[in-house]
């Protein structure tokens, strides 16, 4: 973890480039692939020094098996060929780390139920059984994932997707409890160059339209990127589903920063014209997994980015729309 003056130094630095004001990180996973963290006083600390105010808090629906034949414990999901599995005890783990915080901390996260297996029918009754084992904590549903590269491919049982009816069902719940969703659902796959997934997303988007969907990463990841050139189409592909669809908007973590936000330090002109053309309909967030010190310096490269929008826009997308998709706070569940 950065500390001392030159973590001050970057903090200063970072909320004077984007404007006045801290940050929302809209994509912070409590735990790693092994349902391990840093906890939630390492967390709060990274999240200060990076001026982050408040953040969306979910934990990950799988976990990455240790096979007996392992020559050591694996410390991420590619690290063996070993599968992963679904692991619902990540949300008691996230409510256990929010409910433990002073008050005061506790408000500055929005829990979301991520675990739970998107192919199974009964998915939304154990979103329910959450619900109601806690209740007034939840904040949202997600990150849930579907297509996902070799994530994807590494997970025990039938494959989720977008449109599984198993999640139409988590979708109405989601809109019956004024949740927003954060889906991960990638457009295309390892070996495909055109969106092949996109009419999984629009089914779902289209069958829903009272339920809030956010995008995981505008519909990219890391895996894809790595074997093949970026999706050329996708700016053009995210403007017709904002014009659509209301009921969509768009995370900018991880890949889709790292592929088509930014090149060479400096924003992408189409990607500012559609953030300027849409202003509330984005967000942004870290993405990191359990172990919290890079918060600030992932949330640092999109300064860029900010710098080029007008600054309401860019208030918008640094924290305004993460915290407007959010339902009202009811009352936490004490012990």
């Amino acid at each position: 973890m950065r500390t001392g003056l030159f973590g001050a130094l970057l903090m200063v630095a970072g909320l004077a480039s984007a404007g006045e004001g801290g940050w929302v990180d809209a994509h912070l996973h409590y735990v790693d692939f092994m349902q391990q963290s840093d906890g939630s006083e390492a967390m709060l600390a990274a999240m200060d020094e990076a001026g982050v105010e408040d953040a969306w808090l979910f934990g990950l629906p799988v976990v990455k098996k240790w096979q007996q034949d392992a020559p050591r414990r694996p410390r991420y999901y590619l690290g063996d060929e070993a599968p992963l599995y679904y692991y619902s005890a990540t949300d008691d783990i996230v409510a256990g780390a929010v409910r433990d915080l002073p008050e005061d901390q506790r408000r500055r996260l929005a829990p979301f139920i991520s675990g739970f297996n998107p192919t199974d029918m009964n998915a939304a009754r154990h979103v329910q059984a959450l619900i109601e084992r806690y209740p007034g904590l939840w904040r949202g549903i997600g990150e849930v994932i579907t297509r996902h590269d070799d994530l994807t491919a590494l997970t025990a049982g039938e494959t989720a997707r977008a449109n599984h009816p198993a999640l139409m069902k988590v979708y109405r719940l989601a809109a019956r409890h004024d949740l927003p969703v954060l889906l991960h659902s990638n457009l295309t796959s390892l070996r495909e160059e055109t969106p092949i997934y996109l009419g999984e997303l629009e089914d779902a988007l289209r069958s829903n339209p009272d339920t809030r969907f956010v995008l995981a990463h505008a519909g990219t990841s890391g895996g894809v990127e790595k074997r093949q050139a970026p999706l050329a189409t996708l700016n053009e592909i995210i403007r017709a589903l904002l014009e659509r669809y209301d009921n969509l908007y768009v995370d900018l973590s991880w890949s889709v920063r790292e592929h088509y936000l930014i090149k060479d330090g400096e924003p992408r002109a189409a990607w500012v014209a559609l953030i300027e053309d849409h202003p509330d309909r984005f967000v942004l967030g870290s993405d990191v997994v359990g172990h919290f010190d890079s918060i600030g310096a992932i949330l640092g490269e999109y300064r860029p980015l900010l710098d080029a929008l007008p600054k309401p826009v860019a208030d918008k997308l640094r924290a305004e729309n993460a915290r407007a998709l959010l339902p009202e706070r009811g009352a936490v569940a004490e012990d």
